[in-house]
């Protein structure tokens, strides 16, 4: 069959449909949000598909129409018919494209991102804090929860680096081409003579992860509560609240001081933690945790650029795509629509030609 695939997301879309009614589910809400998310996340594609259905069957009701009458107007007119109906199916058709690619099975988690400066000094913490912000202002133009786990300032307004969890629907899927090295070409406040200079972050997304999608054996876990380098007031030096987790088979580290809160640090610590670990495991790559992660983010070095940022000639360009955006500060104040949907067709491009 050409589309068993959206038939079977089809089908299952309008079993959990049934699901969702019966007693048994409508009255539990943990089997209710579960399939609730899950109808959520097979919504496009079977509305797609039943879309297609429909064109489908009224190309078949119109050539059998012009197949059964002989008057010559009306077979006109049917044929007139028949081709409208046929180009409306070819264009159904090939908007199933997208759902006929393996999507991510991460695509609709939350995130976890983590930015670092690179080369560059206080201008690279700087370009650090604009990501930051551009990413923050991002996720409230999409209604999505932003909340800071960790972070190290440089200066008064820069970031040495800055871990944070983005919150809502689809984060990871409008996110995820987002790791990688950013270079930023500007002229510093801090130049008096005017020179541009050259400086870069590294970000780094992970998917988010729930307890019941990765075990971890709570004695690979070593605690480590410390007093808070951030700010915090009076708290920070009478009450030790900053945690540090360790996970001791493969020594990865979560840190979290921003709470007043000694449990939440560690609730924050922890989600960190889960990230990194399923992140790695995803790769394949968990007797090498922190090489992976230098694999995704790279050392900070210029020249392992994915994005340059050229303020002189207010122009963006994505090096892995080969193309030029415009308008740098209004992509900084969270307008990234364009450069993210330009990353997603490429990358389902070349998955259909993979595929």
């Amino acid at each position: 069959m050409k589309y068993e695939k959206l038939d079977r997301m089809y089908r299952r879309y309008r079993e959990i449909e049934q699901l969702m009614s019966q007693p048994e589910f409508a009255t539990n809400p943990a089997s209710l949000q579960s399939l609730g998310k899950e109808h959520a996340s097979l919504h496009p594609a079977a509305t797609a598909y039943a879309a297609y259905l429909d064109a489908e069957q009224e190309v078949a009701e119109v050539r059998g129409l012009l197949d059964e009458t002989t008057d010559s107007e009306m077979r006109q007119v049917a044929k007139e018919e028949l081709q409208a109906v046929e180009q409306n199916r070819d264009e159904l058709e090939g908007a199933l494209t997208p759902y006929m690619i393996e999507m991510d099975p991460n695509d609709d988690k939350n995130v976890i991102v983590e930015i670092r400066a690179g080369t560059g000094g206080e201008e690279a913490s700087l370009f650090a804090a604009d990501l930051f912000r551009m990413y923050s202002r991002y996720a409230q133009r999409q209604g999505w929860d932003v909340e800071v786990i960790d972070s190290t300032m440089s200066g008064t307004k820069g970031y040495k680096e800055i871990v944070f969890e983005i919150r809502g629907q689809g984060a990871y899927s409008r996110l995820k081409y987002e790791r990688g090295v950013h270079r930023v070409q500007r002229v510093p406040t801090t130049e008096a003579a005017g020179r541009i200079h050259t400086s870069a972050a590294t970000v780094a997304i992970l998917p988010a992860v729930e307890d019941i999608e990765l075990d971890i054996n709570p004695d690979d876990i070593r605690t480590d509560i410390f007093h808070s380098g951030g700010a915090g007031g009076q708290n920070v030096n009478k009450v030790a609240t900053a945690v540090r987790l360790t996970h001791l088979p493969t020594g990865v580290v979560a840190i979290c001081q921003d709470e007043r809160s000694q449990l939440k640090n560690r609730l924050k610590a922890m989600a960190v933690l889960r990230a990194r670990l399923f992140d790695a495991k995803n790769r394949e790559q968990s007797d090498r945790i922190e090489q992976d992660r230098r694999n995704q983010v790279g050392s900070g070095d210029r020249s392992e650029k994915i994005r340059t940022y050229n303020f002189p000639q207010d122009r963006i360009t994505d090096h892995r795509i080969n193309q030029s955006f415009h308008n740098i500060e209004r992509v900084l104040d969270g307008e990234l629509d364009d450069i993210i949907d330009a990353l997603n067709a490429a990358a389902l491009q070349q998955a259909g030609s993979a595929a």
